[in-house]
């Protein structure tokens, strides 16, 4: 039993925080029609744990703030589908339009936004529902979304007029079109708001070389360009690190490149890609994922995702999955948010919701662990062995249930500890 009581104020000291290991899944689409599927790769141990049937030229991916769904786009089917990421199973196939290529999900998680590379427009999905409950006309060619962090703005990458359309997410309205440059592909949305990156592909007949765009969201207008590549090269995906210091984007000649977002300079670029295209970075922000294309059509040189190590900018593993992998988007589950504390919040008995709280309360985090156990005794239960029915658990925690506690605090109030 002191062990037990150890481990439990070791729990309320440093298990609810940023303590939790469930891995993130990476969902990565292989477009070629050997398999139109989406390999799931689990970062832990860099290894496909599943391989899931959807529609044609699967493309586009977005896994929702909550980690429980992908959005995939499928450009030959003119769908999207909807996996449910506890079982990794299709739940859903949404018709949205001519050649979706871009996904993208409100920070809220109740939206789904979808470029239409054909119908030059954007189909707007309710999560709730998984309907489309209106179109917003956008630029020529849209191919690549993004969200910022408010949820306020929706940005949209146009391949053919080589703009970015700025969309009211409110209105569903374009209230700004930005002149970028030619061949524009991924955007992405620093974590503060404040800046956009596009990649834009080379023009030899222009003598434009394949670069990265610098969007100020507070003009609208680009203020840097960073070339990446040569007048014939394609920089694609593009990434922002979770602290929003580094961007890293795709040249499909094969390569990588760190861009600071402090100098809006290239610091590193890593070579042996082949074909580079989509890239994600994991939510620690301490590696980076980058689809490789490969040459698609030979089941001899299937796809593979190289793995960076953002302190060393080196390729440290390498996974095959399936043929003519795509995976542009956000295609790494966030983290699981943190445990919730069963109770009715405001009860007089009741003190708060947070860890931190009852540390406050009882003076320390190992004498709240006691105070509480010594409370729950009183009320006749075993606070080791006692589950709450009526908690929820979070739809990624592992099935190791003995791992969670539920402790009866007097008569109305239980407080849910993770060990």
């Amino acid at each position: 039993m002191k062990i037990r009581s150890a481990l439990l104020a070791f729990a309320v000291a440093g298990g609810l925080g940023s303590s939790e290991t469930l891995a993130q899944n990476a969902y990565i689409t292989n477009a070629s029609s050997l398999n139109t599927s989406v390999s799931v790769i689990d970062t832990a141990t860099n290894t496909v744990t599943a391989t899931i049937p959807v529609g044609g030229g699967p493309f586009g991916v977005a896994v929702t703030p909550d980690g429980s769904k992908a959005y995939v786009t499928n450009l030959e089917s003119a769908t999207a589908t909807v996996i449910a990421a506890a079982t990794n199973t299709v739940v859903a196939t949404i018709p949205v339009g001519n050649s979706p290529l871009g996904v993208a999900v409100s920070p809220d998680g109740s939206k789904v936004y979808v470029a239409n590379g054909s119908s030059n427009d954007v189909p707007v999905i309710a999560a709730a529902t998984n309907t489309v409950t209106t179109t917003i006309p956008c630029g020529n060619g849209p191919q690549g979304v993004a969200v910022s962090p408010d949820g306020s703005t929706l940005y949209v990458a146009n391949f053919v007029s080589g703009t970015v359309s700025v969309i009211n997410t409110t209105t569903n309205t374009v209230t700004a079109t930005i002149p970028v440059s030619v061949g524009l592909f991924g955007v992405a949305v620093t974590p503060d708001g404040s800046k956009i990156y596009v990649t834009n592909s080379g023009d030899n007949s222009a003598s434009i070389p394949a670069a990265v765009s610098v969007i100020d969201t507070k003009t609208n207008t680009v203020n840097a360009t960073i070339t990446i590549g040569g007048l014939t090269d394609a920089a694609f995906g593009v990434a922002v690190t979770p602290d929003g210091g580094t961007v890293y984007a795709t040249n499909f000649a094969g390569t990588v490149s760190v861009i600071s977002t402090a100098t809006n300079t290239v610091i590193d670029t890593i070579s042996g890609f082949i074909n580079p295209l989509g890239v994600a970075v994991t939510p620690d922000g301490s590696r980076i994922y980058v689809a490789n294309d490969r040459g698609s059509g030979n089941p001899q040189t299937m796809g593979f995702v190289s793995v960076i190590a953002a302190a060393t900018n080196t390729v440290i593993d390498t996974i095959p999955v399936g043929d003519g992998p795509i995976a542009f988007g956000v295609f790494i589950q966030p983290p699981p948010p943190p445990p919730r504390f069963a109770g009715t919040p405001g009860k007089a008995n009741c003190h708060g919701q947070s860890v931190s709280a009852l540390a406050k309360q009882y003076g320390g985090l190992n004498n709240a662990a006691g105070i509480l156990r010594s409370l729950a005794v009183m009320c006749g239960a075993d606070p080791l062995r006692t589950l709450d029915p009526a908690y929820q658990l979070h739809p990624r925690s592992p099935a190791v249930h003995t791992w969670l506690h539920v402790l009866p605090f007097l008569s109305d109030c239980k407080l849910v500890f993770l060990l």
